[in-house]
């Protein structure tokens, strides 16, 4: 990606699907009508990431779906028939989907799946083994960066792009919402400075639409926002999530800003010939004036004249010095265009 580049939107659906197949089937479906690039859920082998005390620790949250941590997150999971079903989906919708792997179990399974992309979440920026692995499968990988220090970031940069250089580093704060003092988008900034070669992303957390825009100022160019169909929804993560609407005016918003951004030459453009030939006046005659007059300072007067009568002739004020002095060739009427013809010039 350059400078130019159009925005890569994510719709991070995590586990807004609530476990449900076909609920995670229409957030998809109205990602790809909102105009995200891709969509992405989030794979964990429970057994393998959770010490035993904590997969069996008693969970009483209200957004719960089981009596204990394990039980909870098992009834979130998709198998490899259901990933395969909603790659297929996908596939019609035209719409890319990959999921976070959270674990080496649920990496492989996920390369098993040939998923176009992988993506590590921030706690595990510091998981170097799980970097490489990853990394070795060859695919794009984007990296979140909350909670980290400058350290930890270069030791993952470092430990991935001797292996795999398409690689993807997003500013991130793991606020679920962080407060907006805490997103410092500037390190956008900062991170394309000591990471050049790279392409530099944003997830954002926070529960509005403008965050990414400045974000794109700045130089990010992969865009992840939460997205659910409704925000009360039982969740961790629906409360703060996009809706529809929300996600389509981001893509919006972004691909008005690529374009808005322009090539940064000043021009006039066309649409602008209309509102200023009713702002911009022309040199006129300041009273009738018969053929022969030499023109004076004060024989000439700057107004706006009728739309239909303005053409490429017509001066402005500025080049009403260029008629001083000369002889009129024709008799001009009050508040009429004088032109450099009417002095024989050009």
């Amino acid at each position: 990606m350059t400078d130019d580049s159009p925005s890569f939107v994510i719709a991070e659906v995590g586990h807004n699907h609530q476990g449900n197949l076909e609920r995670c089937k229409a957030i998809f479906h109205a990602a790809a009508e909102a105009g995200a690039d891709a969509v992405k859920i989030q794979k964990r082998d429970n057994r393998t990431l959770f010490t035993r005390e904590m997969y069996d620790s008693h969970y009483d949250s209200e957004n719960a779906y089981g009596p204990t941590y394990g039980t909870h997150r098992e009834f979130l999971e998709f198998d490899a028939a259901q990933y395969r079903e909603l790659k297929v989906y996908c596939d019609k919708l035209g719409i890319q989907f990959f999921s976070t792997a959270f674990d080496d179990a649920s990496a492989d399974f996920l390369a098993e799946l040939d998923m176009p992309g992988y993506k590590i979440a921030s706690g595990d920026l510091t998981n170097t083994p799980l970097l490489k692995k990853v990394a070795a499968f060859g695919k794009p990988i984007i990296v979140s960066t909350g909670g980290a220090t400058m350290d930890d970031v270069q030791r993952a940069y470092d430990a991935i792009m001797p292996i795999n250089p398409n690689l993807c580093i997003m500013q991130c704060t793991s606020g679920y919402p962080p407060p907006h003092e805490e997103l410092n988008l500037r390190v956008i900034e900062t991170f394309r400075r000591a990471f050049p070669d790279i392409i530099i992303g944003f997830s954002s957390h926070d529960s509005g639409i403008a965050m990414p825009l400045i974000g794109y100022m700045l130089g990010a160019r992969v865009f992840e926002k939460h997205f659910t169909l409704n925000r009360a929804w039982k969740g961790t993560d629906q409360a703060f999530s996009l809706e529809p609407a929300g996600l389509k005016r981001v893509v919006r918003d972004l691909d008005r800003a690529r374009i808005a951004l322009g090539d940064g030459n000043k021009c006039p453009y066309p649409s602008e010939t209309g509102p200023l030939n009713k702002m911009v006046k022309r040199v006129v005659a300041a009273r009738e004036l018969p053929a022969g007059t030499v023109l004076a300072a004060d024989d000439l007067a700057f107004r706006i004249p009728v739309s239909a009568k303005i053409t490429a002739a017509a001066l402005r004020p500025f080049e009403a010095e260029r008629l001083v002095g000369h002889r009129l060739n024709r008799s001009v009427s009050a508040e009429e265009i004088v032109t450099l013809a009417d002095v024989g010039i050009g």
